[in-house]
């Protein structure tokens, strides 16, 4: 197989430079990995504090704060990988930069598996392509599942390709597909499910791939990785039919969606980071012809190209996106991760394809010259979406922060109880534990409430904006949280 760029073709100019010297040295990979972990730190790191979801997974592995209740949608991969920074430190500016650091690593590790693939130069251009995106770069510091999920799956894919072949490297690729496929699992349990599926189907559908090697590292990988989903799900729920029926009704009913989640999706495109319900409008066509015309490039790329190596990363993305848009009814700009790093890679070899098709000098010039300045004016879109994305993650945070401090100045000190439909990341701010009596996180009953209150400080968060105060709260003095929409209710 090439290992060198002759495959790839020219590439856009940012990304053409070629050491004939030092092939093996080849910087551009390394280039973007770098590059995106400066954007995290001039930007998303300037979302300090934690968001809502951040803090159901860090309190379950973090010693200082209650676990939080964890609903049966989610998986404990994430709390597994910043296990040992919470452990050493409860400082979100460490815990941002480690994850800077750890993801920028990953993009890195993930699309190096694709270098033998695609050429050094495509392979960069793709990881560009994926790591410019603003919600790439807003995941990347926080404690949230679906980059990993992207990540990973761009190494499964990769390693199930170098699979194909016999010699030296088999092993070491059906080793990387097992492991890289138990560490899916252990993100997102039913996302490792989805990706397997076109894997399986190839492996049935072509016979060069049909060996007991292939389908044990995929169906082992998913075994391995999903022991402790599947153990929790008999532990708490039954099993793993009541565990998938319970997520089933947190997601508010997953089913025939079919127009809704695509309309969500859309809408969500360039935020709000969840749109539920999603009655926005949606983004402006110039924020959004990247997007709308990706089903577009995916299929030229398969036209131009139709090889294993265009054909599968297009299969595995379209089966990870299909019960986000098609079983969903609302959306959210971090559920599509996974799909666009596998997208990359096609739309990265339908560019390098289109500069090749040009005659050499000035005509592969201009295409090359062209398609570098339609990235770059993409990348400034993108830029600025991050911006108002993080400004806007950065005032919820901060309101958050202000609700747990003024809980403290009325005596909520640990042990406490936080409830109410906010309840849970300014729980985990205030040290406290904290509880839903209704919602997807329901955990306790207005009794249950009432007991915690005679033996430890209770609060109850209310929105000035909903009309329902539960029986229990109403003899509780309410106290006004400035700078927030919430009120306070103590007994």
């Amino acid at each position: 197989m090439a290992t060198t760029d002759r495959r790839s073709g020219p590439l856009p100019a940012a990304l053409a430079r070629v050491s004939s010297a030092a092939p093996l040295r080849d910087p551009r990979l390394a280039a973007v990995a770098l590059a995106f972990a400066v954007v995290q730190l001039c930007y998303a790191v300037v979302h300090m504090d934690l968001g809502w979801d951040e803090t159901v997974y860090l309190s379950q592995v973090d010693p200082r704060n209650p676990a939080a209740f964890f609903s049966a949608p989610r998986s404990r991969g994430i709390s597994f990988l910043v296990g040992p920074v919470i452990a050493l430190t409860s400082s979100p500016p460490v815990l941002r930069v480690a994850l800077v650091l750890l993801s920028s690593a990953a993009l890195f590790a993930a699309f190096k598996v694709w270098e033998p693939l695609l050429g050094r130069g495509c392979t960069a251009l793709a990881a560009l392509l994926f790591g410019g995106l603003w919600i790439t770069v807003l995941s990347g510091p926080e404690v949230m599942p679906n980059l990993w999920v992207a990540l990973t799956s761009v190494a499964v894919v990769g390693w199930f390709l170098r699979a194909r072949h016999d010699g030296p490297g088999r092993r070491r690729a059906l080793l990387g597909l097992a492991a890289t496929l138990v560490a899916v699992t252990l993100f997102r349990a039913p996302d490792a499910v989805w990706l397997a599926l076109p894997l399986l189907a190839a492996c049935a559908a072509v016979r060069d791939w049909r060996r007991p090697g292939t389908v044990a590292a995929v169906l082992g990988g998913l075994a391995l990785g999903g022991v402790q989903w599947t153990i929790e799900a008999y532990v708490r729920f039954g099993g793993i039919g009541g565990r998938l029926a319970v997520s089933s009704d947190t997601e508010g009913g997953m089913g025939a969606h079919l127009g809704a989640g695509l309309r969500a999706a859309y809408r969500s495109l360039n935020g709000p980071q969840l749109c539920r319900p999603c009655h926005i409008a949606g983004p402006a066509v110039t924020h959004s012809l990247w997007w709308l015309l990706l089903p577009v490039l995916l299929a030229a790329a398969c036209a131009l190209a139709p090889t294993a190596v265009t054909f599968l990363p297009v299969a595995c993305g379209l089966s990870l996106a299909a019960p986000y848009l098609l079983l969903l009814d609302y959306s959210a700009p971090r559920f599509l991760l996974p799909s666009y790093a596998l997208f990359a890679l096609p739309v990265a070899g339908l560019a390098a394809r289109a500069v090749r098709a040009a005659r050499p000098g000035r005509p592969r010039y201009a295409v090359a010259g062209l398609l570098t300045a339609v990235l770059a004016v993409h990348l400034v879109v993108q830029v600025e979406e991050l911006r108002v994305n993080t400004a806007d993650a950065r005032d919820t945070t901060v309101r958050y922060r202000r609700a747990a401090d003024e809980l403290m100045r009325l005596g909520l000190q640990p042990p406490c109880l936080v409830t109410g439909p906010r309840a849970q990341p300014i729980a985990y701010e205030a040290g406290c534990a904290s509880a839903e009596t209704m919602g997807n996180n329901r955990s306790t009953t207005n009794a249950g409430i009432v007991r915690a209150a005679a033996s430890m400080p209770t609060a109850l968060l209310f929105d000035t904006n909903d009309p329902y105060l539960p029986p229990f709260a109403r003899t509780w003095h309410p106290h006004d949280i400035p700078g927030t929409d919430w009120v306070a209710y103590v007994p």
